[in-house]
């Protein structure tokens, strides 16, 4: 029992300094990529209460929205994998102060209809629509995850269409994911298989000829311990002309994003300003 004790022991030991050595080796190469603290101490108090909630139907979905805010350039958020509008919701109610902020919801995702079929491709074509039926001229979008995949298809795929874009913690492929979490995904996809599960293991197939395509101002960010490969995102980046990259600090997927609506807004304010500016 001693022997099996002193055992589990090192194995243990083992564990917790090859995470310690692995957090100085991100540390590190996140430094030569514009690692960052988003200050927030001067962020203005949230706009809590939607103008307006409602849907739309475009050729394929009936998309439902909030729109939080009454003045200021329009900005599209767009939430990631399962989400909802109120993965993005606090993130809004901080933007709300400077732009005209559009929470929709993808196809088979909240209350928006679900037409059978999901892709990038498909979602691209619906933030087309919507950004037509609604009548908005160049606005900004921002998306988390699946909506950091959106916003860069949508603007390779449509040039003219958007006015910047903030991309956070989109990947190229699926190969792209650290083990832990392909593996996380494809556990959850036994005991609940559905096409989400089955999108985030097959695609995007993003190439760096499509990034190279994207006109628009863009903003590749990710958190410092982010669920895809640092690589990815540096590669992304330099996929795109005059593009700027920013690795935030001691953050993971979402905690700078979903889980963090003032530095949401410091994120996408900075940028956009310097956009106007």
């Amino acid at each position: 029992m001693k022997r099996v004790l002193k055992i589990l022991g090192s194995v243990a030991l083992a564990a917790v300094i090859g995470a310690g050595v692995w957090q100085i080796v991100v540390h590190e190469q996140s430094k030569k990529h514009n690692m960052i603290t988003l200050d927030t101490s001067n962020v203005p108090s949230p706009i809590t209460s939607p103008l307006k909630e409602d849907a739309i139907q475009l050729s394929e979905v009936k998309m439902h929205y909030a729109v939080y805010g009454k003045k200021g350039h329009p900005l599209i958020l767009v939430h990631g994998n399962g989400g909802s509008q109120n993965s993005l919701k606090e993130a809004a109610t901080y933007l709300a102060n400077d732009y005209v902020v559009y929470v929709i919801e993808s196809r088979c995702h909240g209350q928006s209809s679900d037409p059978g079929v999901i892709s990038y491709d498909l979602m691209a074509k619906d933030i087309k629509e919507f950004i037509e039926a609604m009548g908005l001229e160049k606005p900004y979008l921002m998306g988390h995850s699946d909506g950091g995949i959106n916003a860069l298809v949508t603007a390779y795929t449509y040039p003219d269409l958007l006015g910047g874009i903030v991309s956070c913690g989109a990947n190229t492929t699926p190969n792209e994911f650290k083990p832990y979490f392909t593996i996380g995904v494809k556990i959850n996809d036994i005991f609940n298989p559905n096409k989400l599960n089955d999108m985030m293991l097959t695609e995007p197939q993003i190439t760096k000829e499509l990034l190279s395509q994207i006109t628009c101002p863009a903003y590749i960010v990710a958190g410092e311990f982010d669920i895809m490969w640092l690589s990815d995102t540096v590669f992304i980046h330099e996929s795109i002309e005059n593009s700027k990259i920013a690795i935030i600090k001691g953050e993971n997927h979402s905690s700078f994003i979903s889980q963090d609506g003032k530095q949401a807004y410091v994120l996408a304010h900075e940028f956009f300003s310097s956009i106007e500016a």
